[in-house]
C-alpha cells in the first residue's frame, strides 16, 4: 500500500459508516487522505468508524486530522448540498465524493410496493445524482478537476429477479457515470464506478452467517468465494488517485467473476 497516494486529498464517502463505505473510508485514509463519512443517523456505527479513521492515522504516526461524520440522507438534496458545504468549509476544497450509500428490499415485478420501489431508486440512483451534481459544482470553481466515485453493482449487467428496483437503480446509475464522465472530461473531473459482486456486508446478511446458503451463493461465483470489504476498497485508492488519472466513465467490476457467465464454464451450449 502507497500510504502517501491520497496525501491531503479529501473526500466525503457515503454509506461510509460500515460496509463497503467503511472500508473505503479506511482505505483512504490509510493512503493519506482526510475523509468525510456520512450515515442516514446510526450515530453509534458513524462514532466507531471515526474512531477507527483516527486510529489509522495515529498508527501512521500522523497528528489527528479533520475527519468528520456527518447525517445526511442523501436522497434530500437539500441535505446533501449541506453536507458538501460542511466539508468544504471544514477543509476548504474537496477532492473525491465517493456516491456509496445504497438499499435494497424485494420489489417483485407483479407485485411491488411504489412507496419500496421510490425509496431505492432515491437512494440509489437520485442520492447519487445530487452528490455528484454538488461534488461537480464545486470542482468546477476551483482548478484541479475531481474524482466521482460510485458504487454500482453486478446487477448493474446481471438481471436481478424479484429485485426490480435496486437493478434499475443500478443499470441507470452506470449510464449516469458514462453521461457525466462525457461531460466534464476535457474539465479535469473524471467520474467512474466500481461494481462489487458478492460481499461480506451488511447487505447480504441473509446469507453471510448460513453456511448453506453461502455456500449456494459461492459455488455461483467463479473464483468460489465471497470478497470481504477490505479487497473492494482498494479499487476506490485507485480511482481517486493520480494513477487513474487516465480513467473516466468505466465501471470496474469487482465480482470474482459473476460477469463472465460462470454457468457456461462448461461448454454445454455447443
Amino acid at each position: 500500500m502507497d500510504r502517501d497516494r491520497l496525501h491531503n486529498r479529501t473526500a466525503v464517502v457515503t454509506g461510509g459508516s460500515r460496509g463497503i463505505g467503511r472500508a473505503v473510508a479506511e482505505r483512504f485514509v490509510a493512503e493519506g487522505a482526510v475523509v468525510a463519512i456520512n450515515h442516514p443517523g446510526d450515530e453509534q456505527a458513524a462514532e466507531a468508524t471515526l474512531a477507527a479513521l483516527h486510529a489509522i492515522d495515529a498508527a501512521a504516526g500522523r497528528n489527528r486530522r479533520d475527519h468528520l461524520a456527518i447525517k445526511a440522507d442523501v436522497a434530500d438534496e437539500h441535505a446533501v448540498a449541506a453536507m458538501v458545504r460542511q466539508a468544504v468549509g471544514q477543509w476548504g476544497r474537496l477532492d473525491c465524493m465517493v456516491c456509496n450509500a445504497g438499499i435494497q428490499s424485494v420489489t417483485q415485478g407483479h407485485d411491488f410496493d411504489a412507496a419500496t420501489f421510490q425509496r431505492i431508486l432515491d437512494v440509489n440512483l437520485n442520492g447519487a445524482a445530487y452528490c455528484a451534481r454538488e461534488a461537480i459544482a464545486h470542482f468546477l470553481t476551483r482548478e484541479g478537476g475531481g474524482s466521482v466515485i460510485a458504487t454500482s453493482s453486478v446487477h448493474q449487467l446481471i438481471p436481478k429477479p424479484t429485485y426490480l428496483a435496486y437493478a434499475a437503480s443500478k443499470g441507470a446509475l452506470g449510464q449516469m457515470v458514462r453521461t457525466l464522465a462525457l461531460e466534464y472530461a476535457d474539465r479535469g473531473i473524471r467520474v467512474n464506478a466500481v461494481a462489487p459482486g458478492a460481499v461480506t456486508t451488511d447487505i447480504n446478511a441473509a446469507w453471510i452467517d448460513d453456511p448453506k446458503a453461502r455456500a449456494d451463493v459461492e459455488r455461483h461465483i467463479p473464483m468460489g468465494f465471497a470478497a470481504d470489504a477490505a479487497q473492494i476498497a482498494p479499487l476506490y485508492a485507485f480511482l481517486a488517485s493520480q494513477e487513474a488519472v487516465y480513467v473516466t466513465g468505466q465501471t470496474l467490476y469487482a465480482c470474482g467473476g459473476l460477469t463472465l457467465y460462470g454457468e457456461f464454464k462448461q461448454n454445454w451450449s455447443s
